[in-house]
């Protein structure tokens, strides 16, 4: 486990570090992008809507690479910590990495507003898992004095 947990350690940092990378090196780009979209409102009139095709909008790369960041923090929160809150936090991470998929491909895919539908259905569903579960670690504290998921391994007569 310690060997996991050094290995998920250093990939996290190297994928922060790519990440930090890559917004320094597209930091002029997005400047000049939101400049030039800024002055083509400014000139045209035109709403925000008529300019998602504009080189602000992005790449689909970007969005996935951001959803695997999100998703392989969520991983680690729930495999390195043995709090209940953590878990659930770390669900919820992986919850919104595949939100931002569903949009992105929807986006990018001319899906239409499939990927939105999904996602607002995928929040809904979260939030109602979020309640449950802090329900369940409510009672869990309450029989066992603390939310530590290794300490619950015991069944009560």
């Amino acid at each position: 486990m310690p060997e996991l947990c050094s290995s998920l350690a250093s990939a996290l940092m190297t994928a922060g570090a790519s990440v930090v990378a890559f917004v320094q090196d597209q930091a002029p780009a997005v400047a000049d992008a939101a400049a030039a979209v800024a002055t083509e409102l400014a000139t045209s009139g035109a709403p925000l809507a008529d300019m998602a095709d504009t080189a602000l909008a992005g790449k689909l790369s970007s969005y996935l690479a951001v959803s695997g960041i999100l998703f392989l923090l969520g991983l680690a929160t729930i495999l390195t910590r043995r709090n209940a809150l953590y878990v659930l936090m770390g669900v919820e991470l992986i919850l919104n990495a595949a939100n931002l998929n569903f949009v992105a491909f929807a986006r990018f895919g001319n899906f239409g507003l499939d990927g939105q539908l999904v996602a607002i259905t995928v929040i809904v569903i979260a939030a109602a898992e979020a309640a449950i579960a802090l329900a369940i670690v409510l009672r869990v504290f309450h029989d066992f004095g603390s939310i530590d998921i290794t300490r619950t391994d015991s069944l009560r007569d």
